[in-house]
């Protein structure tokens, strides 16, 4: 698949090779708005009407005419105008129109004049400033014109897009069908949870974070269990998953030492570019594809799988999926407390950001081993050490990836 697996390869070389050559592989399908949150646009969307539709009050106060003012001289008030009841009757010289937040500015209106600049005296009001043209008032179109593009192809829809949506009155939406995912771990010493464990077991801890980052993402996902290091079983879900998911992830049996039955059914199944990332954690990984669906071997450890996961898998999903997917802020933090570093490779420790006296400051989570979990469920973000760089004294500045959707 072209890719060099002599040495540790950089994890932007490693994800630009993956990511061109993906492409998106899940249909377009037609949903009811309400059922499309979480789901990924198929199309651009572009405004079917103006927003707002009409010249509208921005705040509760006063419709006038600017040449009916002059300074002291009250004005009579000719009607009241609120939202969903327009003012629709005479509108002499001298007069001014009550308004509300909402309702249409009658026609020939100059600026709104908020209340609490105003005195009344019954049907008198005297205004105590002189407005500018176009005061408080929303003009139509202001916010969306009618046919200009307000979400593009590839968004996901959250609780942000849907009123937009709603406001628009779209009901229906071209949205992509969820990507398919299936999943399973290897290894004789794992056991499900729930089942006690005998001397050398262990429990499956990684399908349940895979499962969750699936879940976050939108996908539908396959669960075939926990599968031991048997290459005729590893080989039956290997071609299950191959004929009902797009993808498969595994974890667990990708590491130097291990039982190499995943290189082996994929070399016979499919094609395979495996790498040893300069990252830590996470060194092994595997990508590569069967017939008809792209696959991903996840590390064993725990912390090495969500790494992974996170910043080589999520991009990948998305792509196949048909998202637009945006890397991660990252920041610069003084840490707060020195850190354990060699060089040599791309370093995500785990930590936690805070806002400190004199700005963001970063503190390590504790112990950094791959295998240790608790630093990942106690962290808010990474801590990105340059492959280059070694041990980090207290004050020096860092770069930090505050967790995003995924993890959070």
């Amino acid at each position: 698949m072209g890719f060099d697996t002599s040495g540790l390869l950089p994890l932007s070389d490693a994800l630009q090779g993956m990511l061109e050559q993906l492409a998106c592989c899940c249909d377009t399908e037609q949903l009811p708005l309400p059922e499309a949150l979480g789901r990924i646009l198929a199309d651009d969307i572009a405004s079917p009407l103006s927003v707002p539709p009409f010249d509208n009050s921005a705040m509760d106060g006063y419709a006038v005419r600017l040449a009916d003012l002059a300074a002291g001289t009250p004005l009579i008030m000719a009607g009241k105008a609120f939202a969903g009841q327009p003012y629709q009757g005479e509108w002499p010289a001298g007069h001014c129109v009550r308004i509300m937040t909402g309702a249409p500015v009658p026609a020939g209106t100059d600026a709104v004049v908020m209340q609490e600049e105003t005195r009344a005296d019954g049907e008198r009001i005297t205004f105590l400033c002189q407005p500018v043209p176009g005061q408080n008032i929303r003009r139509a179109g202001s916010d969306m014109a009618k046919g200009a593009c307000v979400l593009g192809a590839g968004t996901r829809l959250t609780p942000r897009e849907m009123p937009l949506l709603a406001s628009l009155g779209i009901a229906i939406v071209s949205v992509r069908r969820p990507l398919r995912v299936a999943i399973f771990s290897t290894g004789d010493e794992l056991k499900p949870v729930g089942t006690p464990l005998a001397h050398g077991d262990i429990y499956d801890s990684n399908r349940y974070g895979v499962k969750a980052m699936l879940a976050r993402l939108g996908c539908d996902c396959l669960d075939l269990g926990i599968l031991p290091d048997n290459p005729d079983l590893l080989r039956a879900a290997f071609i299950r998953a191959d004929q009902e998911a797009d993808v498969l992830i595994t974890t667990g049996g990708v590491s130097v030492g291990e039982a190499d039955f995943t290189k082996q059914l994929l070399d016979e199944l499919g094609e395979i570019g495996f790498w040893k990332l300069a990252i830590k954690p996470g060194k092994p990984f595997a990508f590569g594809r069967l017939p008809h669906a792209w696959f991903f071997g996840l590390p064993g450890n725990p912390v090495s799988a969500m790494v992974t996961f996170d910043q080589l898998v999520q991009p990948a999903l998305a792509k196949l999926a048909g998202q637009r997917f945006e890397r991660p802020l990252q920041l610069q933090a003084v840490a707060a407390e020195p850190l354990k570093k060699s060089p040599g490779r791309l370093d995500f420790q785990r930590g936690i950001l805070c806002q400190g006296p004199n700005g963001l400051e970063v503190r390590s989570t504790g112990s950094q081993d791959s295998a240790v979990f608790s630093s990942l469920s106690r962290a808010n973000c990474y801590i990105v050490l340059e492959r280059e760089r070694g041990r980090v004294a207290a004050g020096e500045t860092v770069t930090v990836e505050p967790f995003g959707g995924l993890l959070l």
